[in-house]
């Protein structure tokens, strides 16, 4: 725990990091195949509607003793093994002391013939079966109830985000990670064959707002880590992958906390207790909010940077880092090269310097020669030692008894430069 806890730290703190946001294409390739894979899963297989929103009829059945997976699984077979048309696989779940069997719509005959095995195999009456008729029209009003649910959730969300964050792009980012959570959960519901009930709608919302409010977290510290980029020296891609370093630890540990107990009662569900609300319901959970994590880390950054990346200020931080990027590759690489025949006043490309001249002027000496060249005179002796050379005096000096020399003295303004 503690090299976790280090780890943390040191992602924080940007001593080390993993490259989220920059790869671009290897992200967006896995994210792509994932979705495209559950496109083509609820394409090719579609989901397997209960009879909630098909219609159908269900019996129920008592069991003594509590009803168990094996029972479950016993009285499904005595189900198929009737013939009837629509009960070859029937949808068998257990309710605390009683097996609940659902098969599809069917002649009322059929319904009796279904029932009369039943009541052989659990050796109870007639009367202690029950058999109830669920129409579709239920159905389709539950799912138009849970459509209009996620619409207005999501209008909700993005309107929040785009004013808490003042930013649109957070919002439009945010809604493709959570339509990737959506299409990969329903995916997996295709691939597995699950039932797909009013639980399992239930648990679909649900995941909706974990997804988000972790996207939301990541968003936050993306928008104080680019505050101000000028200050900070770095681009909002690095930023951003700064951001979700800093978050990683605190996603995967709120993800694993979340998925453990969901993880348990998928197990318990559909190993222990067979099909069941409680699975359709896990399932939703367990698989949106793996989803959720991946998508929050990996793809609503990453979509927010592309974004971002059309906007001056954004650009104009990429600049400045290229700059740096060029300067820091060799610092040294401006400075010429000399060699140690290379005479003076040539530089290294063998054009000549322009001569400097230089006239030094002291007290003594106040001519130069006929060369026109000046001459380098003795220093005033009262400056050797002392690492400076006096300059000329332009008035009356006299020893100074505060300092210990020669100073300037003072003259009135009438008496100055005559």
């Amino acid at each position: 725990m503690g090299k976790f806890s280090r780890l943390g730290n040191e992602l924080y703190t940007g001593r080390k990091s993993y490259d989220f946001v920059g790869r671009r294409p290897l992200w967006y390739a896995i994210t792509g195949v994932i979705v495209l894979a559950a496109i083509a899963a609820i394409l090719i297989r579609g989901l397997n509607f209960g009879i909630e929103f098909t219609g159908g009829n269900e019996f129920r059945v008592p069991v003594s003793g509590g009803a168990t997976q094996q029972v479950a699984d016993d009285y499904g077979k005595v189900v198929a093994e009737t013939g009837v048309a629509g009960a070859e696989s029937p949808t068998v779940t257990t309710a605390g002391n009683a097996v609940l069997i659902q098969v599809e719509d069917m002649p009322q005959a059929d319904v009796q013939a279904i029932k009369d095995a039943l009541v052989k195999a659990a050796g109870v009456s007639p009367d202690d079966v029950s058999n109830s008729d669920i129409g579709a029209s239920w159905g389709e009003a539950v799912a138009k109830r849970a459509a209009l649910g996620v619409g207005v959730f999501l209008v909700l969300v993005l309107i929040f985000i785009a004013l808490y964050f003042r930013e649109w792009k957070m919002s439009v980012a945010a809604f493709v990670a959570l339509a990737h959570d959506v299409v990969i959960t329903v995916g997996v519901y295709a691939l597995s064959g699950f039932q797909v009930t009013p639980a399992a709608v239930t648990g679909l919302l649900a995941i909706l707002g974990f997804s988000l409010y972790d996207t939301v977290v990541v968003f936050d510290k993306v928008r104080e880590n680019t505050h101000e980029m000028r200050k900070n020296r770095q681009t909002y891609a690095q930023a951003a992958n700064l951001a979700v370093n800093q978050t990683l630890v605190r996603s995967i540990n709120t993800g694993i906390v979340a998925l453990i107990p969901i993880g348990a009662i998928l197990w318990v569900s559909a190993a222990q207790l067979g099909a069941s609300s409680l699975q359709d319901l896990a399932l939703s959970q367990f698989v949106g909010m793996a989803v959720g994590v991946y998508s929050s880390v990996i793809l609503a950054p990453r979509v927010l940077v592309q974004l971002k990346s059309n906007e001056d200020e954004v650009k104009l931080a990429e600049r400045r880092a290229k700059a740096r990027a060029r300067a820091q590759v060799d610092r040294y690489a401006s400075v010429p090269s000399f060699t140690e025949d290379m005479p003076v006043g040539r530089d290294p490309d063998g054009e000549e310097d322009e001569e400097i001249e230089i006239e030094v002027v002291t007290d003594d000496v106040e001519s130069t020669p006929s060369s026109g060249r000046p001459t380098l005179t003795k220093p005033d002796s009262s400056a050797t030692g002392r690492g400076r050379t006096v300059p000329p005096a332009r008035g009356p000096v006299s020893r100074s008894a505060s300092s210990g020399r020669n100073q300037p003295s003072r003259q009135s303004k009438s008496k100055r430069g005559k």
